[in-house]
């Protein structure tokens, strides 16, 4: 596994044919002379002048309000320890890119290759005016303390070390809920911290800050409680020295209410865990492996509160929660710090959150129905699309009422909306599918098994809990190819389905096909053929429910892959046409496209059925559907078959289905601008609402739509997505790489979920 991991993991970071994970892109005109001469010379020299005359322009005419620097020296990368500032490039990167689809905040990353702290110091002052913020990372303990206050002092930017104040952030606001559920007083618990780095000594700071009293308070090392008789301290462990005669973390945590871990991997063991009071409340956040493992806790106490740093347990306690929105809300304001209050402000905000009722769409993202405020919820999601609103609005309202802000927020309703605006939700689909799956794993059969790409997709979604892969081929073929590329795929079951083992299960299928086709020219003999046919046999397993769902197609013909299944397992009964469709997410977020890849050119009563499966779908990802016809004519503007197809589509609908959002016909530029729209077409039912659900008049319109987004309007296409099979049934792309087939993979098990709970 860590070996396909790792091959993984530098495919991704080298795929695309652009290294890495981050690019600069231009955000105005450039296409001709003019845009040119107004970009650079002779037109910026006056944006430059007037910022030299009063430098605060500089947030009007350059990219300084919304651009953060992640720096580091690679002294204390992850759990990798220190691997030097050009190692840990990736690590910034990666950084870089969650400021972005969490809050779109844009990154630079910057290495700096120093372990000397002036010299770190002076080379982040001396960049600074680039920056709106500056994001120190993964710079050991201590030094980290002297670098951050240092450069705090220097700059008049909001300036972070995210490893301690992260963590700290996030940890607090589960600590304040935490206590509202065990009803305790925080002026009266007492707490022992596992770990004196970085991350514990903020912990603990920020602890005492919302309310944990100093004295009830006692920190160990690797070598036991700092107490002051202890004569091998650093000045940073010396602030949390006490006056103690408990010597050991088992002394320590006797009667404690609450236990940090943020130390290493069986720090705490059931005997501690025992010897703590009434309903505990246990952070266990060594990363990968935490103090003591989720299960040990609870076999241990049934009255305990337990989070960790991972997302296969309850209550993880995830830095993402915090520094995407705490930055959002810094910049917006253009605060000239990021001060105790606005870190405080992030905390209720968060514990405030996590008492409110929890989203349809991050519900099913976790496959739950009832989740919501208790011992297993004491921190919000982050799937959670309301983090930017709560979080950001919150920190920037503080730094306002400190003093810190120099920008003014006039109307916050406006700025939520703003926020809402910006983000929209697109980046939470595929998470929100993965997280969904892994909920409730299904049988996913793979035809094309022997190819490379399905061997590895199927390991992948095997390790990460995605599904329960199947492979459907020739077993000596797929072991012997996935010997020659050294994949290990001996925990999954490969379904030799041309075998003699077979004969039976053959048989069987045949006749479910033929007591379907019988009347279509197909008898039993012929149904008994079509049975050496993967895709054939592939579709009669999930017929016969000895598979949830199926992925072909790899290399095969769409048409060839898709007619077994309208053969065997059939449309469904209330609709007349099935129908294919790409979800396009894009930077104003997804878009979703059909029919663009199945019927090559619907009635008026096909185009019907098409937009109400899509909205049907569209829900499911949890959107509210707001639909467009498109033609090339405008209400009617112009009297041809295409155009008029889709008038009388759209009529059908308002008369048969009122409830659904949807319009047209109209060209694709009416439909995508509102303001365009409302200004032509007042009387338009969609009114000022923004389309995200296309609706094609032909096969190569939806098609050749999609395939431009992908390729000129860098958009990342999801699909095609079968809809409207009784079972589901997906067929790929004949390029798709192993991440698309991953993606189709977790999609189809969300359809066998919720295929299943139409049933129950």
């Amino acid at each position: 596994m860590s070996k396909l991991l790792e091959q993984a993991a530098l495919d991704y970071h080298m795929q695309g044919g652009k290294p890495g994970k981050v690019e600069v892109v231009p955000t105005k005109p450039y296409s001709t002379q003019r845009d040119l001469s107004l970009a650079y010379s002779p037109g910026v020299a006056y944006p430059c002048l007037a910022i030299e005359k009063t430098p605060s322009d500089a947030y009007k005419y350059t990219a300084k309000g919304n651009l953060v620097a992640v720096i580091s020296n690679g002294t204390a990368v992850l759990g990798l320890g220190d691997i030097g500032a050009l190692a840990g490039k990736p690590v910034m990167e990666g950084k870089g890119l969650l400021f972005k689809i969490f809050a779109d905040v844009d990154v630079f990353d910057i290495e700096i290759s120093t372990k000397d702290i002036d010299k770190f110091v002076e080379t982040v002052i001396e960049i600074a005016p680039t920056f709106g913020g500056i994001n120190l990372e993964d710079i050991k303990a201590p030094e980290c303390f002297e670098i951050e206050r240092r450069v705090k002092e220097a700059l008049d930017i909001p300036v972070m070390h995210d490893d301690q104040h992260g963590t700290a952030i996030i940890s607090a606001a589960g600590l304040v809920s935490a206590l509202e559920l065990t009803g305790k007083d925080i002026s009266k618990v007492k707490m022992v911290v596992s770990g004196a780095g970085a991350s514990a000594s903020a912990c603990t700071r920020l602890y005492m800050s919302v309310g944990v009293k100093p004295e009830n308070i006692l920190m160990c090392d690797s070598r036991g409680v700092l107490r002051n008789s202890r004569t091998d301290m650093n000045e940073a462990k010396k602030e949390f020295s006490r006056d103690t005669d408990k010597e050991t973390l088992s002394e320590a945590l006797v009667g404690a209410d609450i236990f940090l871990g943020l130390s290493v991997k069986g720090a705490m063991s059931k005997e501690m865990l025992a010897s703590m009071g009434k309903d505990p409340i246990v952070f266990a956040m060594a990363n990968p492996d935490p103090e003591i493992t989720y299960e040990d806790a609870l076999d241990t106490r049934q009255d305990l509160i337990f989070a960790t740093g991972r997302s296969d347990y309850p209550n993880q306690i995830n830095n993402v929660l915090g520094f995407p929105f705490i930055f959002r809300g810094a910049l917006d304001v253009r605060a000239t710090a990021i001060n105790e209050e606005m870190k405080i402000a992030a905390v209720y905000a968060l514990a405030k959150l996590a008492k409110e009722p929890v989203p349809d769409v991050v519900q099913k993202a976790y496959g739950k129905t009832e989740m919501g405020f208790g011992k297993e919820y004491i921190v919000p999601t982050p799937l959670d699309p309301r983090l930017i609103e709560y979080v950001s609005v919150a920190v920037a309202k503080a730094a306002v009422d400190s003093g810190v802000a120099t920008q003014e927020i006039k109307d916050w309703d406006a700025y939520k909306a703003e926020l809402r605006q910006r983000m929209g939700i697109d980046n939470s689909i595929m998470r929100s599918a993965y997280s969904k799956a892994k909920a409730a794993p299904k049988r996913v059969v793979y035809t094309d098994a022997n190819d490379i790409k399905v061997m590895q997709a199927a390991i992948q979604v095997s390790n990460e809990g995605i599904a329960i892969p199947l492979l459907l081929g020739n077993e000596k073929l797929i072991k012997e190819n996935a010997e020659k590329y050294a994949l290990d795929i001996s925990d999954i079951e490969i379904v030799n389905f041309s075998s003699s083992a077979m004969a039976e299960t053959r048989e069987k299928y045949a006749k479910i096909l033929c007591e379907k086709r019988n009347r279509r020219g197909i008898d039993y003999k012929q149904a008994l053929n079509k049975m050496f046919d993967q895709n054939y046999f592939g579709v009669a397993m999930v017929e016969s429910g000895d598979a949830d769902a199926m992925i072909a197609g790899l290399n095969t013909k769409y048409a060839s892959a898709i007619r077994p299944a309208l053969q065997i397992i059939g449309k469904r009964d209330d609709i007349n046409k099935i129908a294919g469709m790409y979800i396009m997410n894009t930077k104003k977020g997804p878009f979703f496209l059909a029919d663009t890849t199945i019927n090559t050119d619907p009635s008026a009563q096909e185009l019907v059925d098409i937009t109400l499966l899509t909205a049907n779908e569209v829900r499911n990802f949890g959107f509210d559907p707001n639909i467009a016809l498109l033609s090339y004519s405008n209400y009617g503007s112009t009297e041809a078959e295409s155009s008029l197809k889709m008038s009388e589509a759209v009529s059908i609908l308002h008369k048969d289905h009122p409830d659904i959002m949807v319009d047209g016909e109209m060209q694709a530029n009416f439909a995508l601008n509102t303001d365009l729209r409302i200004e032509r077409y007042p009387f338009s039912k969609l009114g000022n609402r923004s389309v995200n659900t296309l609706i094609f008049p032909s096969l190569n319109s939806g098609n050749i739509a999609y395939k431009m987004l992908q390729e000129i309007g860098h958009a990342e296409a999801i699909g095609p997505i079968v809809m409207g099979l009784k079972k589901p049934v997906h067929i790929l792309q004949l390029s798709s790489s192993v991440r698309e087939i991953v993606d189709m993979t977790a999609i189809a098990v969300v359809d066998a979920i919720n295929g299943q709970q139409k049933l129950d």
